[in-house]
Formats: C-alpha cells, structure tokens, sequence
C-alpha cells in the first residue's frame, strides 16, 4: 500500500522534490508518514512542529490514518509581509 505525498515550499525546496511516495504500514498516521520522510529527507525534521497535514485536499489532524491511495500534503506554515494600503 502506498500513499502519494506533496511537499510544498520551503519543505519543498529541502527535499529537492515536490512528489514522493511512502509506502504505508498497518494505521501508519500522517505525521508517522512525516518521520518516514525525514529519515530520506533529513532537512525536513527541523519542520516536525510546524508542518500542517492535508489528506485528500483536506486538511487533518497529525494522528490521522492513512489509507491506500490517499494524497497527503505536507505544508509549511506561510508568512505573509507587510502590505501598504
């Protein structure tokens, strides 16, 4: 069973790739998918506290389980600038 993972922006930009793949254990969570992909991606496990989970285009908690087929997206947290009016 697998799962198609994104990545996006700076995690992205770490990574060196904005797909990859996880191949998904018995109730294998998002963030356990996430520390999957550290362990290939070491840049990535400063980001653990602040990555937010999308399953599926929607978003989700870091213990929910992931299924066959499922998309997950990984996405940093977005900082904005200032905007003068």
């Amino acid at each position: 069973m697998k799962a198609r993972v994104r990545l996006f922006a700076r995690l992205a930009d770490l990574a060196g790739t904005r797909e990859t793949e996880v191949e998904l254990g018995e109730g294998l969570s998002a963030a356990d998918a996430f520390r999957l992909l550290c362990q290939r991606f070491p840049e990535l496990a400063d980001h653990s506290d602040s990555v937010m989970y999308a399953v599926n285009a929607e978003y989700v908690n870091s213990d929910h389980s992931l299924r066959d087929g499922d998309e997950l997206a990984l996405i940093p947290p977005v900082s904005g600038g200032d905007r003068a009016v």
